[in-house]
């Protein structure tokens, strides 16, 4: 699914108007349509409800007077307040104004706060609030009545829907206003909005639901929209398929270079994911002096002892041997629990001027890549990057707070400008494709939060890219998959006590779901 900045939103709205020829007022009436429909499916019927609105003057005001008026025909109790004068609504939404109240429902206005003590008493009499004060171009920090209102409704303790997007919430950034509506339930009309799906914003936006308000697919298909969420329609068709007729050789030689002092778990865990997601064949390239630990450990994979000279890390002498091992491989991944030294940097300086193979470059191979940013300019083949933050402010130069504050773009011009798949982890991790193209995860849940759950990213996307799934989809797929086992073993076992492994043992079951 597609899902748009503010601007692009009112692009599509303004083509659908002046283009297709579809008038506002009937993209407002379907809205009205939808939403109220969406309330209904939600909270049950209408007859009797006390329902409180709280509207501004702007069309996201005109969605609210014609739901309220849907309402109001089917028996709720509905009291209607606008944070304006009415003589200042314009255009449809002033329609819809004249019409609310031409069937006899009293719009309130609220202007200032000696008004607000009506506005108190309907929010904790009504079972319902509707939100419908500010649309997708809201920026910057509220005050005066609109925070006052705000602060009411979020006080008020009862089920609160927001039109749209909640009022306080940027919609491109997911950056709030010191007040923001934080609702029960948000319902976006024609595309979701980038703000609704990132931190801090999905948080106020609560159950996200997308309604249809009758824009024709050719207006979004002619934006050329590059953001998109990971969801399920996506994944789906995306894992592999088996045949009855197969063998292990059919379903990907993964080599994971791995392996240090302390650091041992890090390999075995992402072994252990890239068989759990299919892998045919996985070899962990390991410092020989630990090999023994990775054999009783991972007993499904095949260890391969790499020169340590007994220091607990690979040396720069094992690299011929590595070069010789990634011709035999369809796929590549360096940097779990490697360490940082010269010797592993040279390693992977290495890996990076000569594998043709595919490569997922993750944990300590970030922290090597930082110290010698321009070598990603010699890349001979197609490569994933999966740093956490603290990687990405690493590899940058930008500050952690900065990074967080707009994640798609951070990711988005990593990927281009070093030319690589680049999958910015935590909560909602982002994908970006070296041609801008980003893909915004909604599976995980904080539990994941937990040592190894990189190193289990890892091993899924190489297993996918084994199997064969260009890099790009292996990592957006990938990390869609990773999070729906993280949520089907929060399920099982609550977040707290969730573990890596748990995510590794969930597996089987999220790609069963996605197989159904």
């Amino acid at each position: 699914m597609k899902t748009v900045t503010a601007q692009q939103m009112r692009e599509i709205d303004k083509s659908t108007i002046e283009k297709i020829g579809i008038p506002g007022i009937v993209l407002m009436e379907n809205a009205a349509s939808a939403i109220y429909d969406q309330i209904i499916r939600s909270t049950g019927y209408a007859d009797g409800k006390k329902i409180m609105i709280a509207a501004g003057k702007g069309n996201n005001g005109g969605d609210a007077f014609a739901v309220a008026r849907y309402l109001y025909f089917n028996k709720a109790n509905v009291k209607v307040y606008i944070l304006a004068s009415k003589d200042s609504v314009t255009g449809d939404a002033a329609i819809n104004l004249k019409v609310l109240e031409n069937t006899g429902i009293n719009v309130v206005e609220v202007l200032n706060d000696k008004d607000l003590s009506e506005i108190e008493t309907a929010s904790k009499e009504a079972d319902i609030i509707i939100d419908g004060l500010l649309g997708t171009g809201f920026k910057g920090e509220l005050k005066g009545i609109y925070k006052n209102v705000i602060d009411i409704i979020n006080s008020s303790g009862k089920t609160v829907i927001s039109i749209d997007i909640p009022s306080g919430l940027n919609a491109d950034t997911g950056e709030v206003s010191s007040a923001c509506i934080r609702a029960w339930m948000t319902v976006t009309l024609g595309l979701p909005k980038i703000g609704m799906l990132v931190h801090p914003g999905c948080d106020y936006t609560g159950r996200l639901v997308v309604r249809d308000i009758g824009i024709p697919p050719k207006v979004i298909e002619e934006m050329r929209i590059s953001t998109n969420v990971a969801d399920e329609q996506y994944a789906m068709p995306l894992i592999p398929k088996r045949k009855a007729q197969s063998n292990k050789g059919n379903y990907g030689r993964v080599l994971i270079i791995t392996g240090s002092n302390g650091m041992t778990g890090a390999g075995c865990l992402c072994a252990s994911a890239a068989l759990r997601t299919g892998a045919g064949l996985v070899y962990l390239g390991v410092p020989a002096s630990l090999s023994e630990i990775y054999e009783n450990k991972v007993t499904e994979s095949i260890t391969i002892s790499l020169e340590d000279k007994d220091t607990g890390y690979i040396q720069k002498g094992a690299i011929p041997q590595v070069m010789e091992l990634i011709d035999k491989m369809d796929v590549i991944i360096a940097g779990p629990g490697l360490s940082v030294n010269n010797d592993t940097l040279e390693l992977v300086r290495h890996l990076i001027r000569e594998s043709t193979k595919p490569l997922i470059l993750d944990a300590d191979a970030l922290n090597l890549i930082s110290k010698d940013m321009p070598v990603l300019n010699e890349l001979k083949c197609d490569a994933v990057v999966t740093p956490h933050p603290g990687e990405m402010s690493r590899l940058t130069g930008m500050s952690i707070e900065d990074i967080q504050r707009n994640r798609v773009e951070t990711a988005r011009e990593f990927a281009v400008k070093w030319k690589v798949v680049t999958v910015l982890k935590g909560s909602r991790t982002v994908t970006a494709f070296p041609d801008g193209t980003i893909y915004i995860n909604p599976t995980g849940n904080a539990g994941m939060a937990t040592a190894g759950s990189g190193d289990v990213l890892s091993g899924i996307i190489g297993a996918l890219a084994g199997q064969g799934l260009n890099l790009q989809d292996a990592a957006a797929v990938g990390v869609y998959l990773h999070g729906l086992a993280g949520d089907k073993a929060a399920d099982e076992k609550g977040m707290h006590g969730l573990i890596a492994g748990d995510i590794v043992n969930s597996l089987p079951f999220a790609i069963k779901q996605l197989c159904k």
